[in-house]
């Protein structure tokens, strides 16, 4: 069975996945068997999703409102992060369980093409990455924590790759909302570069934020709601267990 996202939608993949057979199924098992620990601390890059297209667009741009950076939610003064580590189906998965974490959207950002689809955006012609928008309350959970977090939840060493995951979509990027924002991403990429954390140098991307648009409606919350199926069951809920364990002191108090 190919555990794929090109299968959650009959008719519909993204190009990436026209060779996924056998090989796909071996790479597959690979991570099931050999995933199971989280070496260095927690440095452990899990693996990334694949894609699909999306026939039922419903895009708005949030290249104006989505940086909420200072605003005010219900009374609670909250900051924005966004982040791409690869595949925002596994990242948004994350992310939403932290307490402090107000909302996560996935989207798209730092391309030059206003509104994308999906397919556009896999076409590689774009200049966007798949991305989470955070709005979080910065006096429940730091910009730090949120950093912690995405070093640790993907692997910031390979150019334009998460896993099987290539294309420029899926590099390894932060769009820092603030100077501080900026200061601390830069910060903490180096002290990793120089602590040997990982084998490779580090080549996330570090830019200013510059518009945001979400994705397709089928994406958003696509774990909460898909969890049966066998990708989402198979992949990524073992990311989300393995995630639960290590970051068990973050996490809502309802999780």
């Amino acid at each position: 069975m190919q555990l794929t996202k090109n299968r959650v939608r009959d008719g519909l993949h993204c190009m990436k996945f026209n060779q996924m057979n056998l090989l796909k199924h071996l790479r597959l098992r690979h991570f099931l068997i050999a995933g199971l620990t989280w070496p260095m601390a927690g440095l452990f890059a899990l693996a990334s999703c694949a894609n699909n297209e999306n026939p039922n667009k419903t895009m708005t741009s949030l290249t104006s409102t989505a940086d909420t950076a200072g605003k005010t939610t219900n009374g609670v003064k909250t900051d924005t992060a966004t982040f791409g580590t690869g595949c925002f189906w596994c990242t948004e998965a994350l992310f939403q369980q932290l307490e402090g974490v107000l909302k996560v959207t996935s989207g798209y950002s730092g391309g030059h093409v206003a509104n994308p689809t999906y397919e556009e955006v896999c076409s590689m012609t774009t200049g966007h990455a798949e991305v989470i928008q955070v709005v979080y309350d910065p006096a429940a959970i730091s910009y730090d924590e949120l950093l912690e977090v995405f070093w640790k939840t993907h692997d910031p060493t390979t150019p334009n790759r998460q896993g099987n995951d290539v294309g420029p979509q899926y590099r390894s990027v932060i769009f820092f909302h603030s100077e501080e924002q900026g200061a601390k991403a830069a910060h903490y990429k180096a002290e990793l570069d120089k602590s040997g954390a990982f084998d490779h140098p580090i080549v996330t991307a570090i830019e200013p934020y510059k518009n945001f648009y979400p994705a397709e409606n089928y994406h958003q919350d696509y774990f909460n709601k898909n969890g049966s199926q066998p990708y989402c069951y198979y992949v990524i809920r073992p990311k989300v267990e393995k995630f639960q364990k290590v970051f068990k002191n973050k996490l809502r108090h309802n999780n």
